[in-house]
């Protein structure tokens, strides 16, 4: 017989980021429970996806899971981590960490990661990322290093199956001063068949200047750093960056045993879509991956 799943989860409330984006931070829904007690799932899977946000090639990597949930409203996602402050039914709000992936001149891995969002921005080594030495938009361009993002989520329950999930975060970018937030719809996961659920997301994603110029920027000095390509400057304004959407699968193997799986398409627009760097301005990810109860 199979073990009820939580809703906190089984529920597929994602962004990207992306998975993609520095991933959409998600929070996963509140889960009342006794003191003292905790939910949690860890994991391993696979996913695909651009060596970089606006890039053509792709790589395969090991995906890491994780997501867990404590009475006292502390939650992890990935590498996504809040609390959960409200008692008010309907509305959850609180304090929200996360961490930006960096980007290398080769691109950056893109990952999932909690069960109820589309990414973890936490990579393993890629399994195949193409051809070596292949130029890129990218060729020449300085590292971006990964950064804690700090900020703030508000969730508003439409109903019991819909909701408003918004975040605020800062920190991305060379000088930590990038800014992004993000504006979700998403349907809590519906029980399709017995022991599957599927749940979805759409929603923009907003960036203030200084995110979108650490990001998708391109400097006189490094318009010049390689002459093996076109790469005019370009210092890009702030405004919406990108649309996205997504769907997830779990399927309840076992009281213990969850596997979770599930696609994120991104689309650029704005001043980020024009950016010399962006190759493609829509993106597809994709991820399956086994996770355990704790």
């Amino acid at each position: 017989m199979h073990a009820s799943i939580s809703p906190t989860l089984i529920s597929a409330a994602m962004l990207a980021a992306c998975v993609c984006s520095g991933a959409a931070a998600q929070t996963p829904v509140a889960n009342p429970m006794p003191d003292g007690s905790r939910d949690m799932y860890v994991g391993l899977g696979l996913q695909s996806a651009s060596r970089y946000e606006g890039g053509t090639s792709r790589h395969l990597m090991l995906m890491p899971v994780l997501q867990a949930e404590w009475s006292n409203g502390v939650f992890i996602s990935g590498a996504t981590a809040g609390m959960h402050w409200s008692d008010r039914a309907g509305l959850e709000y609180g304090p929200l960490l996360s961490l930006h992936p960096g980007r290398s001149e080769r691109g950056r891995a893109l990952t999932g990661g909690g069960l109820s969002g589309s990414g973890s921005n936490t990579a393993l080594p890629p399994l195949a990322m193409g051809p070596d030495g292949r130029l890129t938009r990218l060729s020449g361009m300085p590292d971006v290093p990964r950064r804690l993002e700090a900020g703030a989520f508000l969730t508003w329950y439409l109903s019991p199956e819909w909701r408003l999930a918004n975040s605020v975060l800062y920190g991305a970018g060379q000088e930590r001063d990038g800014l992004r937030a993000t504006l979700d719809v998403q349907r809590i996961a519906t029980t399709v068949a017995p022991y599957h659920t599927l749940s979805f997301t759409a929603g923009v994603t907003l960036a203030d200047a200084s995110y979108n110029r650490a990001l998708f920027g391109v400097s006189p000095a490094q318009a010049l750093a390689t002459t093996a390509l076109t790469r005019p400057a370009y210092a890009p304004g702030g405004g919406v960056k990108d649309v996205h959407a997504g769907v997830r699968w779990n399927w309840a193997l076992a009281p213990s045993w969850m596997l979770t799986s599930g696609a994120h398409a991104v689309r650029l627009t704005g001043d980020a879509k024009a950016s010399p760097v962006v190759e493609r301005p829509a993106t597809v990810t994709v991820w399956s991956a086994l996770a355990y109860r704790f």
